[in-house]
């Protein structure tokens, strides 16, 4: 898809992942799908935990994991989200945890920016 001359690049960077994401979801939520029983349901409103119900964060866990095989990569990713390194373990090596709303889009930003560096602009808060 050629992109819309309307929208700034960094936009179209960001589309492009949240495409790449929702595909990589299907791909997950079908699988869950046929693994899924009926006693694993949980209660309407119950919070979200990273498993079979997933299957976006999967496929972000997923994409991100591909970037964690460097040394030290995963520090630095603790220091930019402003965490301990066992929380990024907790949320991308264990899949036992997920971030909050705020870090998650700290996360996609971080990810665009590691696979096509300089691309997204981003001004400080409080700047016009």
């Amino acid at each position: 898809m050629p992109p819309d001359p309307r929208l700034p690049a960094s936009a179209d960077l960001i589309i492009g992942l949240l495409s790449d994401i929702g595909w990589a979801a299907l791909e997950f939520s079908a699988d869950a799908a046929k693994r899924r029983t009926s006693r694993n349901r949980k209660r309407a409103g119950a919070t979200l935990r990273p498993g079979l119900d997933t299957p976006l964060w999967n496929a972000v866990a997923a994409r991100v994991r591909s970037h964690l095989t460097k040394r030290g990569t995963q520090a630095n990713l603790a220091r930019h989200l402003g965490l301990p390194r066992q929380r990024v373990h907790d949320y991308f090596v264990a899949g036992s945890q997920a971030p909050d709303a705020e870090r998650t889009l700290q996360v996609l930003f971080w990810l665009i920016d590691r696979e096509q560096p300089g691309a997204i602009k981003v001004k400080p808060a409080g700047t016009s």
